[in-house]
């Protein structure tokens, strides 16, 4: 279980309240209006933003002091973060090692996650020669090779069309179930949250509130969300 327990996350003259608890295997989707701090929430679990107060715990281990990397944790932001001089199979490789020669059973591994994105035969392929989708699809591919519990999208699948966007939600959605994580999915569009999120944290006026049912939440959304979804 993910528990923010007491946590203040205080970033620039902004502070973010949490105390929440979220199962495992949940796929959450983080919304609320722009600039509320979904993705200052993400940054916390994922501790590339300290906590002013309070704790964040995984299975009843304190993450609080743990560094990103040694976190159960792999995070896909907006951009991907591919490197553009290496191939989509190189950029995959950085998700299990980035100093050393792969093993050959790491190397399958990176092989699998490559063919089970839909990249096969790509892998040789720079981000330049890739597009949108497929570049979205690399990036896929190098969290999913770390095998970690809690897996985090920062609105990864932002700039692409509503059908590509569809089409990777669904793959987020069956490789998280196949591997049984934990997901949080940043998303500015309701659509996103009712496709892929049986629940919602719903991050407002200082405050990123414990889950609640997608559905519930969407059809008679707070006043917070409301006016930001321009909703009645």
């Amino acid at each position: 279980m993910l528990k923010l327990e007491g946590a203040v996350i205080r970033k620039g003259g902004f502070d973010l309240s949490a105390d929440l608890e979220i199962a495992p295997g949940a796929k959450v989707a983080v919304i609320g209006p722009s600039g509320a701090g979904k993705s200052t929430l993400l940054e916390a679990i994922a501790g590339f933003q300290p906590l002013a107060r309070g704790r964040v715990l995984w299975s009843g281990v304190d993450l609080s002091g743990v560094l990103p990397g040694k976190r159960p944790v792999a995070m896909l932001f907006q951009d991907g973060n591919l490197f553009p001089h290496l191939s989509a199979r190189q950029n995959v490789r950085l998700g299990v090692e980035a100093n050393r020669k792969l093993t050959s059973a790491e190397e399958a591994r990176v092989a699998e996650a490559l063919q089970r994105v839909g990249l096969k035969g790509l892998d040789d392929r720079r981000p330049a020669e890739l597009s949108g989708g497929q570049q979205s699809r690399a990036a896929l591919a190098r969290v999913l090779v770390q095998s970690r519990d809690l897996l985090l999208l920062d609105e990864p699948f932002a700039a692409l069309g509503p059908a590509l966007k569809a089409e990777m939600l669904d793959l987020v959605a069956e490789l998280a179930a196949e591997s049984g994580a934990t997901l949080l999915m940043v998303s500015h569009d309701p659509a996103d949250a009712r496709r892929i999120a049986d629940q919602v944290v719903l991050v407002a006026e200082g405050r990123a509130h414990p889950p609640a049912a997608t559905a519930a939440v969407l059809d008679n959304p707070p006043p917070a969300l409301r006016a930001y979804l321009g909703a009645g």
